[in-house]
């Protein structure tokens, strides 16, 4: 008899928390406009543990022997409701915002990193009353507290030549709302840890882990589908002039670093709302061409320094000021002492436009998923509409 009194306890508490939850969700979805919803705060506050997960290298089976992969993630996001700018609409109004990485391998030959990084966070087909949510985020950042390659004090590290290292994150997850203001969500995410070959070794740290989190919004309110207000995107032909700088280390007996420099010139246009494709081209120098120890009787020429050729150019557009770029190229002329050691090179960065059309960002530049340099870039964009 108690057993049963037990059971019909429990599902009563089951059905009226269904009860609670659907009342304010209608309660959400009856606010006149979105006046009201502006005045409230869009924070959200996150936790996301994470486990396992280790891509590791064939060379480097020594540096994770024994190794055990957990990580933390500690996030403020907010939601980014009633702006002007329509990509926030066709984005579902997506969740910008900083966090907090702290992570240990369980051994001292990798280290324990932490980071700090920007994300964004963009709902997946959301639907009214659901419990149910997706989303996927992308994140940048800057890492540090990495036990670096030293040939004498800690040689087994065969990945990471650096104490500090740029942090890129992608992850996909499913959520449940148990509670109007609370979610609990488990996905897999994507970790990449390098530094652009600034310091040897740097065959990268990749992490695929299983992740679990909860989070809390104190003021939630529903994603509006409106997006009958948002214009045609625009037809008008773009062009691009960027230069980027960085440094690259070639040999790991010789810590010496080498000017590395970009001149890219490209034009591109809208195919969709979020996405422009285009071509260009790549000019890249490299300093190390007027080493003789690097380029031997090719020391000095114009041809040992200089190296470029045509490039694909394709943007994602992340809101009026945020863009993902990537670029697929094909060297003309190139020289393998300087590291370029295939004819194809890849960029992925991002650009953020500071001031009208002058942007500022970051790329990694790379060959076969070898990263070649860092490039800190600047850059115009003509015939863009401010």
């Amino acid at each position: 008899m108690k057993f049963r009194l037990l059971i019909y306890i429990f599902f009563l508490q089951i059905i009226s928390s269904q009860d609670l939850f659907a009342q304010h969700a209608r309660h959400l979805f009856s606010l006149p406009n979105d006046s009201v919803a502006r005045k409230k705060s869009s924070v959200i506050f996150e936790m996301e543990v994470e486990n396992g997960g280790i891509l590791q290298q064939k060379k480097a089976r020594m540096t994770y022997e024994d190794a055990y992969y957990e990580g933390l993630n500690f996030k403020i996001g907010w939601q980014q409701r009633n702006r002007k700018d329509p990509y926030f609409k066709l984005y579902n109004e997506p969740i910008y915002g900083v966090g907090f990485y702290s992570s240990t391998f369980n051994n001292d030959i990798i280290g324990n990193p932490y980071a700090l990084y920007g994300f964004v966070q963009t709902p997946i087909a959301p639907r009214s009353y659901s419990r149910w949510s997706y989303d996927y985020r992308i994140g940048l950042g800057l890492s540090g507290n990495f036990n670096p390659y030293n040939a004498e004090d800690n040689p087994l590290n065969l990945v990471i030549g650096s104490k500090n290292n740029v942090f890129i994150d992608f992850g996909i997850r499913a959520q449940y709302a148990f509670h109007p203001k609370w979610r609990a969500g488990v996905g897999f995410a994507f970790h990449h840890f390098s530094n652009g070959a600034l310091a040897l070794p740097n065959t990268g740290v990749n992490l695929v882990p299983l992740t679990i989190s909860v989070n809390y919004q104190p003021n939630p309110t529903p994603i509006s589908k409106n997006k009958a207000e948002i214009r045609p995107y625009s037809r008008r032909v773009l062009f691009h002039v960027n230069y980027g700088i960085g440094a690259k280390q070639l040999r790991e007996e010789h810590d010496h670093r080498y000017l590395k420099t970009t001149l890219s010139a490209y034009a591109s246009r809208h195919v969709s709302h979020k996405w422009r494709i285009g071509g260009g081209v790549d000019l890249f120098y490299s300093s190390s061409g007027n080493d003789n120890e690097i380029a031997g009787d090719k020391s000095g020429t114009l041809g040992s320094k200089l190296s470029g050729g045509p490039s694909f150019y394709l943007a994602h557009i992340l809101n009026h000021r945020l863009v993902l770029n990537g670029n697929v190229g094909y060297y003309v002329h190139n020289q393998v002492f300087n590291g370029e050691i295939n004819k194809i090179f890849l960029r992925a960065g991002a650009r953020y436009y500071v001031y009208r059309n002058v942007n500022a960002g970051v790329s990694i530049k790379a060959h076969k998923g070898k990263a070649d340099f860092i490039e800190w870039t600047v850059g115009y964009t003509f015939n863009r509409k401010p």
